[in-house]
């Protein structure tokens, strides 16, 4: 890991939040991917009766 000096707790901070974000933004894309699957699979099955 290179030497960061002063700037080692901005640096790794920004990384900690940045990963902290990504993995927000993921696991909420995923939740909605799966509410409108079942909305989806919701609106099929009342579409065949």
């Amino acid at each position: 890991m290179p030497e960061l000096g002063k700037y080692a707790f901005a640096v790794l901070s920004s990384y900690g939040v940045t990963i902290v974000l990504l993995s927000v933004i993921v696991l909420v894309s995923f939740r909605r991917a799966r509410k409108v699957r079942a909305n989806l699979e919701e609106i099929e099955n009342r579409a065949r009766d």
